[in-house]
């Protein structure tokens, strides 16, 4: 069973998640920007409870 063969596989998959993870990833990273942090307490939500109509 050929599937089963990992020598040209493992190396294709090893090679793009190297890639990945040391070229792509960090050049990638430096677009995103994270959300600050708040000082801002967080309040609770109002909540009511729901009247069913069926009681």
């Amino acid at each position: 069973m050929p599937q089963l063969n990992p020598s040209p596989w493992f190396f294709i998959m090893l090679t793009s998640w190297l890639t990945f993870s040391l070229v792509i990833q960090p050049k990638l990273l430096t677009f995103v920007t994270m959300n600050p942090p708040s000082s801002k307490v967080p309040a609770a939500p109002s909540t009511t409870p729901w009247t069913w109509p069926w009681t």
